[in-house]
């Protein structure tokens, strides 16, 4: 499996190949789904690979979806198997563009932005706004931001015993530091 997001990634960057571009290879990307008196339900994913061309504002992440842990290893198996399908849907993309970008205008201050992109989970696409903030320091790009999807927009069915255990809405938040390549 980590060969597959190598060669995504390794494919998300020949597609920046010509262009100025920064990547992390070691994004964090978090989900929380939970709801007040019940188990948190809150993964994270410290692999995330992520790619912007700094010439265009072009984005680009890919996950690994298995690679989502939670503090519970039986929460992580239902969500593999029952929720997110892995064997069928391995991966995670987010491909989009950084509204207004100018890599020149980046600071040590962090900066507002607005991400626009399309989210593919579950085999489904669906378009995204993110509010996302950016700064540059010691040559490397600093990106945070979040946002939130609604499982049913990507198909996934949440049966009926627990709907009232996780949130109709999941608060997806991305965290990272680029290098140039």
């Amino acid at each position: 499996m980590k060969k597959l997001i190598l060669v995504i990634a390794a494919i998300l960057v020949t597609h920046f190949a010509s262009a100025q571009k920064y990547v992390a290879k070691t994004g964090k990307v978090t989900f929380e789904a939970s709801v007040p008196l019940f188990e948190d339900v809150f993964a994270q994913d410290d692999t995330n690979v992520a790619v912007i061309n700094a010439d265009t504002g072009e984005f680009a992440s890919v996950s690994n979806v298995k690679n989502f842990h939670f503090k519970t290893k039986l929460m992580e198996e239902h969500f593999n198997e029952s929720y997110a399908e892995t064997a069928k849907y391995p991966k995670t993309t987010f491909k989009g563009k950084i509204v207004n970008f100018d890599k020149s205008k980046l600071s040590a201050s962090p900066q507002k932005y607005t991400l626009q992109g399309t989210l593919n989970f579950h085999g489904v696409d669906k378009a995204y706004n993110s509010a996302a903030s950016l700064y540059a320091k010691d040559g490397k790009i600093y990106m945070t931001g979040s946002f939130v999807v609604k499982p049913a927009d990507h198909q996934v069915t949440i049966p009926k015993m627990v709907t009232k255990k996780i949130a109709e809405s999941v608060n997806v938040q991305y965290n990272y530091v680029l290098s140039k390549q």
